[in-house]
């Protein structure tokens, strides 16, 4: 870095002198800054002579014709004379100049053409501080003309890792304030204000009499906004619109999409939005004409507010731009309030789901309900979870109220009010029970001569369409092979039983005190179930989910060495469910299940040699949001011998009352029992004290009885896991530099799932002809700190002519794969404009 003292002026001048050949050096020291050091300078290979403004004359005299063999470095402490006034300007043409001021210095370190030197003059104050010009240094510009030197030393400003306006900008805008801005203070600071707001209009058409920061900021929003509306902008608006719409776009992609500051891209939203009135501008439009735009979170508060409508209306043809409801939810979702707003749309999607369920017809047959529920009919349970899987997390509910009530009716008084009946009707065929394995034959049919170890997951009170979900979830891992049947469980289908029947067993009883034994062994608790295991494989063991989910590898392979059978006890679901204070989170459970199932079977398979998993459940259960009304609770149903829960009764008699069904137990357990078990044949309940009053289970139903069994196989060694990834921090939009230098970050820290990766990264033109060098990046950095897995690549492009409008672009390619994995257009522009105002 150029430093002005005279050790290394004595240094360079030197330099200057090596070798054999005479050397003349001139030496204009405009300000005479170094006459008094000159005077007892001596020069390892040459003598100084010190030129007066009066003998040039002599001067040339003595130097081309008395001393023709000595170097000389000829200095002249004031301003080279004109042209027409210096006598020794044939010289010079065969000499060579040297400078010294601090301006002139930076111009030959950095390679600065001398028509540039003015720039430099003219904010020398900004390399008055060495920290400050080693910033612009490290910027290691290429080819410096004004517009160049200007936007280094904004960048060096700003902090920048590359010389670009648009980091410029982005700097400003994502650290620093609209008003007050420390950045544009220094820049004024510097005497770069004018040609900052020049530089504005030049790449974004900003232009303004007072210009500010956030009448810029307006006008890319507002441009931005221009591109993806339909119709023309709001009157007021159309003063802030830009000429240069492609330049904001690409800026303002950039700015939102990326991770680090798409946070302060919804800052900048929420600020202009409210000084525009976006929320009422949008009020005249209609839907159609925003469904594109993604620029205000009011779009999706106004695309809402007519979904909901349309809803209400029980509209489910209704289109926006030719896409359907859920079309719309789904698009809105991968946009970029997203992330904010994805809940949103996915409870829009999932009550239209519902209400186009509305008029629902069921079957009559047992074999054809059992069809429908497990082809079509399992998705409304599934959406009316997601509904309020959704509509629990929203921070205001009040104006999606009256379309919650219409998806609870929906829900309980079309579809369980039609299904339950017919359900309860059909189930008494005499044949029913042979429509569907069994629940108590489970053990026999899956893991009698099984010939590997098999691991049986039982997540209490997983019902059939949560089992779905997570059969669809392993399925997506291309190393796991993933199978779903499903059982008829017992009834009531309440865990005692369940658990029972899920055991071996040649006998399954319930006494006339209602305990349940197998075998007549008792199997109530975790030593029992393991005792009746044994029983019928040695090699077997029992274990609870919690007991064994934060094991170490080598304690978890302890428990699955040696052992063909291991049954391990989930309760997540129904532990939710059955307490009145938690069963409203029964369905944020049922995700939190599905989490630590997956997770579970994949730590067993890749820690403990286990391949195959089984995951089933003892019962499923109803749930539904509103409290149960008086009228739906079944009251007077006594008896000291009689065992009553709010959707069974096991007695010696059946209850024989109107809109209750009875089956004998014989039935179900396979014996001579003469007990009964009554159940209601809709989704009442029995008047108990105490439990829930939302989520129940025990009756007869196919959301409490019809249980999922899922086969899986993994692979051997096999994990999920995921590429870290790797994006774009340096806002690239142009390259401007044959050494261009652009900044990255790693998108998540390495971990159990995030596997390290290999990239190569280099620039092609658009019929694929490499013009950069390549470089190859290794993301596995485990940081947790997303700043210091930000690192840099230098690219050097080839020295050829490149068109400004043809297609240039940056690609990442997976080393792994060899496939392209990221593509980003740039323009490239080597030619440089040299006169002032930056070639425009």
């Amino acid at each position: 870095m150029a430093e002005m003292n005279i050790k290394q002026i004595i240094d360079r001048l030197n330099a200057e002198f090596t070798g054999d050949t005479r050397k003349l050096v001139f030496w204009y020291d405009d300000n005479g800054e170094f006459v008094e050091d000159m005077q007892n300078v001596d020069l390892d290979n040459a003598k100084v002579y010190f030129l007066q403004p009066d003998n040039q004359f002599a001067t040339k005299l003595f130097l081309e014709r008395q001393d023709t063999t000595t170097n000389y470095l000829i200095y002249a402490p004031f301003p080279k004379p004109d042209v027409r006034d210096n006598h020794l300007e044939d010289t010079l043409l065969y000499s060579k100049r040297f400078f010294a001021d601090r301006a002139s210095l930076l111009s030959v370190d950095l390679g600065i053409d001398e028509k540039y030197k003015p720039i430099i003059e003219k904010h020398i104050k900004f390399f008055a501080n060495k920290e400050r010009t080693q910033r612009f240094y490290d910027l290691e510009i290429e080819n410096f003309n004004e517009e160049n030197i200007i936007t280094g030393l904004l960048s060096a400003i700003c902090r920048t890792r590359t010389c670009s306006f648009e980091e410029v900008i982005r700097v400003m805008l994502t650290d620093g304030e609209l008003a007050d801005n420390k950045f544009l203070s220094e820049v004024d600071k510097y005497g770069l204000l004018d040609d900052f707001w020049k530089l504005c209009e030049q790449h974004f058409g900003y232009t303004d009499v007072k210009p500010t920061l956030e009448k810029l900021v307006v006008t890319m929003f507002v441009t931005y906004t221009a591109k993806y509306i339909g119709g023309e902008l709001p009157k007021p608006w159309k003063v802030f619109l830009s000429y240069k719409a492609g330049n904001i776009i690409a800026f303002m992609d950039n700015l939102m999409n990326n991770i680090l500051y798409r946070g302060r891209y919804d800052e900048l939203s929420a600020h202009v939005a409210s000084g525009l009135n976006v929320q009422k501008a949008f009020s005249d439009y209609s839907p159609d004409d925003l469904v594109n735009c993604d620029t205000f979170l009011a779009v999706d508060q106004t695309l809402t507010k007519w979904i909901v409508k349309r809803l209400l209306a029980e509209d489910v043809g209704a289109t926006l731009d030719s896409l359907t409801i859920p079309q719309i939810c789904e698009k809105r979702s991968k946009m970029h309030f997203g992330e904010k707003t994805g809940g949103c749309y996915q409870m829009l999607d999932s009550a239209y789901q519902i209400i186009q369920a509305g008029n629902y017809r069921c079957p009559d047959s047992f074999k054809e309900i059992l069809r429908q529920y497990q082809e079509k009919d399992f998705r409304l349970d599934y959406e009316y979870r997601r509904f309020y899987s959704a509509y629990d997390q929203l921070e205001e509910t009040a104006a999606f109220e009256p379309l919650r009530d219409l998806v609870e009716n929906i829900y309980t008084n079309e579809y369980l009010e039609t299904l339950l009946p017919k359900w309860n009707a059909a189930i008494q065929e005499p044949d029913a029970f042979m429509a569907l394995p069994l629940q108590r034959d489970f053990y026999a049919r899956n893991l009698k001569n099984a010939k590997e170890r098999t691991v049986v997951i039982i997540s209490d009170a997983m019902r059939y369409e949560v089992g779905k979900e997570l059969f669809r979830r392993m399925q997506d891992d291309p190393k796991c092979t993933a199978k779903l049947e499903v059982q008829l469980s017992v009834l009531p289908s309440y865990t005692r039983l369940g658990m029972a029947a899920l055991l071996p067993h040649a006998e399954l009883t319930m006494t006339d005190d209602f305990k349940v034994l197998i075998d007549g062994m008792p199997c109530d608790n975790l030593a029992e179930r393991e005792a009746v295991l044994h029983k019928y494989s040695k090699d077997s063991t029992c274990v609870q989910f919690d007991n064994i989910k934060s094991l170490k590898v080598a304690e978890l392979r302890s428990i699955f060495t040696g052992k063909q059978v291991v049954y391990v006890y989930h309760n997540q679901i129904d532990a939710r469910g059955d307490k009145p204070n938690t069963e409203d989170e029964v369905f944020v459970a049922c995700q939190e299940a599905i989490a630590e199932i997956t997770d579970l079977i994949r730590r067993i398979s890749t820690s403990a040699n286990t391949y195959r998993f089984i995951v089933t459940a003892d019962h499923g259960f109803i749930y539904k949001r509103d409290k149960i009304a008086e009228s739906d609770k079944i009251e007077g149903i006594k008896g000291k011998t009689s065992f009553i829960n709010r959707r069974f009764v096991v007695a010696q008699e059946p209850v024989a009352r109107d809109g209750i069904a009875s089956m004998e137990m014989s039935k179900v357990l396979r014996n001579d029992d003469t007990k009964w078990v009554s159940y209601p044949i809709s989704d009442d309940v029995f008047k108990v004290a105490g439990g829930g009053q939302n989520y129940v289970h025990g009756g007869s139903s196919p959301q409490e009885m019809l249980v999922p069994v899922l086969g899986l196989k993994m692979e051997r060694g096999h994990m999920e896991t995921r590429s870290a990834g790797i994006a774009l921090v340096s806002m690239v939009r142009k390259i401007t530099n044959k050494i261009t230098i652009l900044d990255f970050i790693q998108s998540e820290p390495i971990s159990d799932v995030v596997k390290a990766a290999s990239y190569r990264l280099f620039f092609i033109s658009d019929d694929n002809e490499r013009i950069s060098n390549e470089n190859s990046c290794i993301a596995d950095s485990r940081e947790q700190d997303a700043a210091k897995r930000i690192f840099r690549m230098k690219f050097q492009f080839k020295d050829k002519k490149y068109d400004k409008d043809k297609q240039y672009f940056f690609v990442i390619y997976d080393d792994a794969t060899g496939l392209e994995v990221f593509r980003h257009p740039v323009i490239m522009d080597m030619a440089f404009a040299d006169d002032y105002g930056f070639g425009f």
